[in-house]
């Protein structure tokens, strides 16, 4: 089915919510921006008022927009949450909260491992690592870009998977079971190409997650993930 034939369709509706979200995500509205109003979105879009009210109200829902009475539509403040003491599946953590998860592969190779990595990997300099780039979505907003890099050893598997219907964190639980993880959390500013990933501007800050995991006595995988500091937040409990 081609672009056309698909968009012909999809709810008009739902066009209207991907339109919005897009634009979130494109930054030409960014947070506590005002949307065009829905007086504005019926003529943009040539639909009823009742089309365009639930396509905002399910946004709103789904706190990707806020409505002040009398003032207008704003985009909301997004801070997803990711949990610090358990390693889930980011599509998982999305899932859980009831919005949608997607995927986008932007790297997946073979590479002979650095001496640095190759320590890092406990591993002698050249051992065949396994690396990959992905962006996931929230809702259509891009939330997390995962740079991952992998031990065959543990992982053999790992560039045949499906990576729009799986998420490495996935494979690895499975094939590798978990034995241990450490981790660090720092800010830092967004370098060109995450940026752009992240529909952000390099200027601003990212809450980035580095973290090595162990299975079976080896290091099964060192990833670093890279969250927009505007719309992330790291969160956890415990009870004795």
């Amino acid at each position: 089915m081609d672009e056309q034939a698909l968009q012909d369709t999809t709810p008009i509706f739902q066009r209207i919510k991907d339109y919005l979200v897009a634009q979130i995500a494109a930054g030409t509205w960014k947070e506590g921006d005002v949307i065009p109003s829905e007086q504005a979105l019926v003529k943009q879009f040539g639909v009823s008022r009742m089309t365009v009210n639930r396509a905002v109200r399910e946004l709103t829902a789904d706190q990707v927009l806020t409505r002040r009475q009398g003032s207008g539509t704003y985009v909301a403040q997004q801070k997803y949450q990711a949990t610090l003491l358990e390693i889930k599946s980011i599509a998982d953590e999305i899932r859980a909260r009831g919005h949608a998860h997607r995927s986008s592969l932007h790297q997946l190779e073979r590479v002979k491992a650095s001496e640095l990595m190759a320590k890092q990997f406990e591993l002698p300099a050249g051992h065949l690592l396994f690396h990959s780039v992905i962006v996931h979505f929230e809702n259509g907003v891009p939330i997390q870009v995962e740079d991952r890099w992998a031990n065959p050893l543990c992982a053999p598997d790992y560039m045949e998977q499906d990576y729009a219907a799986i998420t490495p964190n996935e494979y690895l639980m499975k094939s590798a079971p978990l034995q241990g993880a450490s981790y660090s959390i720092e800010a830092l500013a967004a370098p060109r190409d995450i940026a752009e990933m992240l529909a952000i501007d390099t200027k601003q800050a990212c809450l980035v997650l580095k973290r090595q995991t162990r299975s079976n006595g080896q290091v099964a995988s060192i990833a670093t993930m890279w969250h927009p500091g505007h719309r992330y937040q790291f969160a956890g409990s415990f009870a004795q």
